[in-house]
């Protein structure tokens, strides 16, 4: 699903008005029906509630009118309280207003602070708030009446339904411009926004539903916007691809896992056992010699590879020739967790993204490497792709985490672009970008998934479809989706507290299954 900034969506209205005649009021009825019918079914049995509709003068405040014809028609006890003297009202807002009016529907005005002064008791009395204040064309920052109307219906501990955005939240970006609504549900219309997905939006939205007002599907298609949401279907899709019946572990493919050093070797382990579960037909870990026995100890299916080692016992750059040789037979290789922060090795690192051109997941350790060496990356290798997490994203552009949080999906399409490669930028909530500057948001995970390892899994799920023959786009978005609802999946046994890596690749079977 793709998902847009609030230009783009004003765009798309524009477009259905003026190209497809499809009139505003039209698509405003259809934002306000179908706005009305998820109410009434989240909220049921809604007759035995009471609503209230806080209105701005905007489309806004016109989508809530129509919102309260509907509730009116069932019989819905349902008041609009408007922030403004109806007189102010223009276009298809003064159109639905007028017509709720001659159905008698209950509209108080409450144009200023002393106005609302009044009515504030009153509002304590309803079951449900319907924010209808600020769409989400508002680009400034929210002042005088409307903040103390704003932060007043956050104390009031009720559910609060959000129409198309939380009034004072960033449609861009999710950050609120000084106060916002807190939503316990943002129903938004066409398609949903990136203030809506993103960190800290999240934290005001609640649960989301989007509704279709009837904008032309073609038109959608047709806009470039390059920003998505992942969906399920799609992921259940490619997972319920069968395999033949005349196959062998060759035809799943050959991973090369370079990884592990003194202290770190459960990264290595759990790359490697994530990728197993993802389907990898063979997975090769190449590891220090001197740790070889207790990999051969650890991975029963994982073959291991002992490879020269430096006196600190991570790989030597003596190993390059073994590791080139090594890759010859294979479809992918995952270099980077735990292999340490030894210069020598950081050069043997270095060395092999210059040299090698099959899919390369660089990861943790790998990527701390990569951080020193100029902006420009020292690989021409169109196959690389880069999972970082903020601080290791900060080091790569020589930024800070707190830079890199202002705008995290422009940071990552801007690198992407200009460095050629596929990069997960870990967080709330982990982003998919390409070379093209597609972004891709994906929606599962937890705070449980803040915990040592789990990045080391998610590198060997990449690494496990890659070498599968799944395209690197695909195998992104399956991994990084999956990986977050096998957190999901392990957060509902255990809690968030005690949720760790290998949870999550014990969740593994289940999901591809098909049980997602």
């Amino acid at each position: 699903m793709k998902v847009a900034t609030a230009e783009q969506m004003q765009e798309l209205d524009r477009k259905a008005i003026e190209t497809y005649r499809i009139p505003g009021v039209v698509l405003m009825e259809n934002a306000g029906r179908g706005a009305s019918e998820i109410i009434c079914n989240t909220f049921s049995p809604i007759r035995q509630k009471k609503i209230a509709i806080i209105a701005g003068k905007g489309n806004n405040g016109g989508d809530g009118f129509v919102i309260a014809r509907y509730l009116l028609n069932q019989g819905i006890f349902v008041k609009v309280y408007l922030l403004t003297d109806p007189k102010s009202l223009r276009g298809d807002a003064e159109t639905n207003y007028h017509i709720f009016h001659r159905m008698k529907g209950d509209v108080i005005s409450v144009p200023s602070s002393k106005d609302y002064q009044k009515i504030k008791r009153d509002l304590e009395k309803f079951d449900i708030l319907v924010d209808g204040i600020f769409g989400t064309g508002l680009d400034a920052e929210v002042r005088g009446y409307y903040r103390e109307v704003i932060d007043h219906l956050n104390t009031l501990q009720k559910p609060i339904v959000a129409i198309d955005i939380p009034s004072g939240l960033d449609a861009n970006t999710g950050k609120p411009f000084g106060t916002a609504i807190r939503a316990t549900l943002t129903v938004t219309f066409g398609l949903p926004k990136i203030g809506h997905l993103i960190s800290p939006g999240l934290d005001y939205v609640g649960k989301i539903k989007v509704v279709d007002i009837g904008i032309p599907q073609r038109l959608i298609e047709e806009e470039k916007i390059p920003t998505y949401l992942l969906e399920e279907d799609e992921i259940q899709k490619w997972l319920s691809i069968p395999r033949q019946p005349d196959t062998h572990k060759g035809d799943y493919g050959h991973l090369l896992v370079i990884a592990g050093s003194v202290g770190k070797t459960g990264a290595a382990a759990m790359a490697c056992q994530a990728a197993l579960k993802m389907g990898a037909g063979l997975v090769t870990l190449a590891i220090p010699k001197s740790l070889n026995p207790i990999m051969e100890m650890k991975l029963t299916e994982v073959m291991t590879e002992p490879l020269p080692e430096t006196p600190k016992q991570t790989l030597s750059l003596r190993a390059f020739s073994s590791i080139i040789r090594l890759c010859e037979n294979k479809k992918a290789v995952i270099i980077g967790p735990g292999l340490g922060l030894l210069k020598e090795t950081q050069s043997l690192v270095l060395k092999l993204i210059r040299t090698l051109d099959l899919p390369i997941i660089l990861d943790a350790d790998g990527l701390t490497a990569l951080a020193t060496q100029p902006k420009t990356l020292p690989t021409t290798n169109r196959s690389l792709i880069l999972t970082p997490h903020p601080g290791e994203m900060a080091r790569l552009i020589r930024s800070t985490v707190k830079e890199i949080l202002e705008d995290r999906i422009k940071v990552s399409r801007n690198f992407c672009q200009s460095q050629h490669v596929h990069l997960i930028l870990k967080g709330h909530p982990t982003l998919i970008t390409t070379p093209k500057g597609e972004v891709f948001i994906n929606p599962t995970g937890n705070p449980g998934m803040a915990s040592g390892g789990t990045g080391d899994v998610l590198t060997g799920m990449i690494g496990g479809l890659v070498c599968q023959g799944f395209d690197i786009l695909t195998s992104l978005q399956m991994a990084v989706y999956l990986h977050g609802k096998a957190g999901d999946e392990g957060v509902k046994e255990v809690g968030e507290k005690s949720l760790i890596a290998t949870d999550i690749i014990e969740k593994i079977p289940t999901l591809l299954k098909g049980r997602i």
